[in-house]
């Protein structure tokens, strides 16, 4: 990369906000970059990429973009800003433009994560027992719980859209991998990091890799970043 990116953009998935960053921040700002957390509402995905283009419009530095879970739709679309010079997906949805991610997912086996949502009033969340069994799954503890007490409830408009572009078409793109995931199927992140012939690795968390395994997923930002770890 002839010009390494001086700043990122973190964006949080669903059941979670931007606190769920807390251990990568520190260590991408240790390594001179300018981090930002996205906090988006959880309503639909028009939200979310506006909320997105909002913090990339902040500044015109080179930047990469990272998602962590449904915020691989929000970057999919998002990823064409002019100054985002790459693409990291962490155990993160990554749908083509136009498809059915819903579709595509029902093609491997559900995780069980699933099975624990709640609806209420339009609003879904978590049981307590699917967050931190099949949503924290490795995470310590603790800090799961305190994930637990920042879940941020979903709208049932959410899910609903599908991304009309495909960023990681025309963008570098990494993959970090959940090989414990109880989120998203393991193999769909296979599948969808192979299909976008991301940068792949791999780590054996669950799916908060971002937080249980931060200095893996750290140093693939700024691989991704054009800095030496």
């Amino acid at each position: 990369m002839a010009h390494p990116a001086t700043r990122v953009v973190l964006v949080h998935g669903a059941y979670a906000d931007g606190s769920s960053w807390s251990e990568v921040i520190p260590l991408l700002t240790e390594a001179g970059l300018d981090a930002v957390a996205v906090q988006h509402p959880l309503t639909t995905l028009d939200a979310g990429v506006q909320a997105t283009q909002r913090a990339l419009a902040r500044s015109s530095e080179t930047t990469v973009l990272v998602a962590h879970s449904y915020a691989g739709m929000i970057i999919t679309q998002a990823g064409l800003a002019p100054n985002v010079s790459a693409l990291v997906y962490v155990a993160a949805r990554a749908p083509d433009a136009g498809e059915d991610y819903t579709a595509l997912a029902q093609q491997y086996a559900a995780p069980p994560a699933s099975a624990g949502l709640i609806w209420q009033d339009g609003y879904g969340r978590l049981s307590d027992e699917a967050f931190l069994t099949d949503f924290a799954n490795g995470v310590e503890p603790s800090r799961a719980r305190t994930l637990l007490a920042a879940q941020g409830p979903i709208a049932d408009t959410l899910f609903a859209s599908s991304t009309t572009v495909a960023a990681w078409r025309s963008r570098p793109s990494w993959y970090v991998v959940s090989a414990q995931d109880r989120t998203i199927n393991p193999d769909l992140e296979r599948f969808m990091a192979a299909r976008m012939e991301a940068t792949t690795s791999e780590v054996d968390a669950g799916h908060l890799g971002l937080v249980s395994h931060h200095r893996e997923v750290a140093a693939v930002i700024i691989e991704a970043a054009g800095h030496r770890n």
